[in-house]
């Protein structure tokens, strides 16, 4: 039996920058229960983000979606046809502000009294996915799961020793905008660093394969993922 779902939206409060407001979604049951951060994909905290959040809810979970375009166009939701509008939000993110992005959400979680500190988690779409394992660099996550995020080589490289928790990252095998070698740079660097991880590369998925209103939606490979994204987070 689904569990019924509370959703709301809430205003933080980020260091050096406007008010950053976030989706939240939880379990009506009481916890203390895991928490999760939802980074979005570059089309902003949209209907399908919000979408996911209550299925992790539904799952459990008491998750917040922030805002990370709250600098330059708060509230935006873009569209999957025109990356043209996207791509300005995109490139005024610093690694700076994401940080502070980041901190000012999991501290909302901390800070709730639903949520067990010592569970939570990150999880991440393509933009998100790379702000996602960011989190698990700075803060004390249990895991982050990252779905064939970019922009993370070689910038993040040097910074992996410090990650927190365990990781999952998906790849897909038919991504044209990542391609194979970023993966595998990733992969190494982790593997050096003596880091927990699972590469799961999906052979024939695209970029964006698990979002449902995207022309690469893969039902078959956005089924797979979810079922082992959450067996990763219970583990």
């Amino acid at each position: 039996m689904a569990q019924e779902v509370l959703t709301t939206t809430v205003s933080l409060a980020v260091a050096d920058a406007p008010a950053m407001s976030a989706f939240v979604a939880r379990p009506a049951r009481t916890g203390p229960l895991p928490g999760l951060l939802l980074c979005q994909e570059a089309f902003g905290v949209n209907g399908h983000i919000r979408d996911v959040a209550q299925r992790f809810a539904r799952e459990g979970y008491v998750v917040i979606a922030p805002e990370l375009f709250h600098r330059t166009a708060p509230g935006f939701e873009g569209r999957y046809d025109d990356f043209d509008s996207v791509r300005p939000q995109m490139q005024a993110l610093t690694t700076a502000g994401l940080e502070a992005d980041i901190r000012a959400a999991y501290s909302w979680l901390l800070a709730d009294s639903g949520v067990n500190r010592d569970r939570t988690h990150s999880v991440g779409y393509c933009m998100g996915g790379r702000v996602a394992f960011l989190a698990n660099l700075i803060v004390p996550v249990v895991s982050s799961a990252s779905y064939y995020g970019g922009g993370m080589v070689p910038e993040y490289l040097p910074r992996v020793k410090d990650a927190h928790g365990s990781a999952l990252f998906f790849w897909g095998g038919l991504d044209k905008h990542l391609g194979l070698e970023n993966p595998r740079a990733l992969t190494d660097a982790l593997r050096a660093a003596g880091k927990s991880t699972i590469h799961v590369e999906i052979s024939d998925a695209e970029h964006g394969f698990f979002c449902n209103e995207r022309p690469a939606y893969n039902p078959r490979a956005a089924r797979e993922a979810w079922a082992l994204t959450l067996a990763f987070f219970r583990e």
